[in-house]
């Protein structure tokens, strides 16, 4: 019996190890296709559009696919039963925090249907957006969802998840171009991965190294003793084969030569901009310290005519109290004024009725709120300049005929 206790315990263990080893496998293979076809991709876009008839591209969406479909959980029913879930489920709870996403278009569209159908428009639509890898990364670092919606072992709780999402950041330099309308968003049938152009290698024409070279590369990193002369007789190629070999290397130098003449320009460009924002802002420093000194200057004017106006103001209020002085020590040294006040006034009322003001009379008098005034029309009455109403009446010169 203990015997084939440990016999059991020795099986599980094994089957836990196999499946684990399976496992591992499983994820390395599809992280290393995936780099594999993202160095296609690239390399194919120097030639060429990339659209739903390029085989590059089926077999990259069939491998991501795939990778986002390992060990994803299924749903689970009202009854009980699991049912099948896709891929896209998870990516529109996983990336609504990315900005100016694109799931409610998805989930708008009329001739797609299915959720595979949603998931393989997304992947589409997000290269043509340059923002798949941004979709990934945030949907990983979504760690919560993550585990909501994959097991154990899933390429997306892994270690490989990083470098999945690293390798697609390179697919923001391709131009894709898609029809959201095609067969290839059919999702009737499940992707299925091509891995012949990844295990067979063909040496064609358009190839720039030769299997000479690559030879050669894998006998001096395999061993030292590995000289180039041990490996065999050198590969002859005819001449139409080295004119489009020599074809193809002319064609990639006019390409890097454009793309060096873009670079070039654009950095002028910069430069050019980034000279006239240094003079702007030259300008606008100088018309700054200008508007300041200019603000200081009419501020120590305001402060000047401030100071003057609060003097004139203190001497006019001397004035008023030397003046109200003035006129109580002249009431004081007249005693007679408020004793023959009514009389003088009923004098000056009836000469004024009996003869008209004079230019003469009215600037002897002046105003009689002045003490120079003052003091002249009582010299004037004093001396009886001012002839009387009884005076005239009874002068000879005046008595009728």
């Amino acid at each position: 019996m203990a015997s084939f206790g440990l016999g059991g315990l020795n099986a599980s263990s094994r089957r836990k190890s196999v499946q684990s080893r399976n496992a591992a496998v499983e994820r390395r293979n599809l992280i290393t296709v995936c780099r594999f076809s993202v160095k296609t991709l690239i390399d194919r876009s120097c030639f060429e559009t990339i659209d739903d008839s390029s085989p590059e591209f089926n077999n990259f969406a069939a491998i991501l696919e795939q990778i986002l479909s390992h060990r994803l959980k299924g749903q689970i029913s009202w009854f009980g039963y699991e049912s099948p879930r896709s891929f896209w489920d998870y990516i529109k709870v996983a990336c609504r925090k990315v900005s100016h996403n694109c799931i409610c278009s998805i989930e708008n569209m009329e001739n797609v249907s299915s959720s595979r159908a949603k998931g393989r428009a997304w992947i589409r639509v997000a290269l043509m957006e340059k923002h798949l890898s941004e979709y990934i990364s945030t949907a990983l670092r979504d760690f919560k969802t993550t585990r909501r919606f994959y097991e154990d072992g899933a390429i997306v709780m892994g270690e490989e998840a990083n470098m999945l999402a690293g390798m697609l950041l390179g697919l923001n330099a391709i131009d894709f171009s898609f029809c959201l309308k095609g067969e290839g968003l059919d999702g009737n049938y499940p992707a299925v991965i091509d891995y012949t152009p990844y295990l067979k290698f063909t040496q064609s024409s358009d190839s720039i190294s030769s299997d000479e070279e690559e030879l050669r590369t894998l006998g001096s990193t395999g061993s030292e003793s590995s000289t180039p002369e041990n490996i065999g007789p050198p590969f002859f190629m005819d001449e139409n084969s080295w004119y489009n070999k020599c074809k193809r290397v002319e064609q990639k130098y006019h390409l890097t030569l454009e793309q060096k003449g873009y670079l070039e320009e654009l950095v002028r460009l910069r430069e050019a901009k980034l000279a006239e924002s240094i003079t702007q802002n030259k300008l606008l420093r100088q018309k700054i310290e200008a508007m300041d000194v200019a603000h200081k200057m009419e501020k120590e004017q305001l402060e000047y005519i401030i100071v003057e106006l609060q003097d004139q103001l203190k001497s006019f209020h001397s004035l008023d109290q030397l003046s109200a002085d003035v006129s109580l020590s002249q009431t004081s040294l007249d005693p007679s004024h408020s004793q023959d006040g009514d009389g003088k006034q009923d004098e000056l009322n009836l000469h004024s009725e009996g003869k008209e003001d004079t230019p003469s009379l009215l600037g002897l008098c002046g105003s009689l709120t002045s003490v120079a005034s003052y003091k002249s029309l009582t010299s004037l009455k004093s001396s009886e300049y001012l002839a009387s109403p009884t005076t005239e009446m009874t002068s000879p010169g005046l008595t009728p005929s």
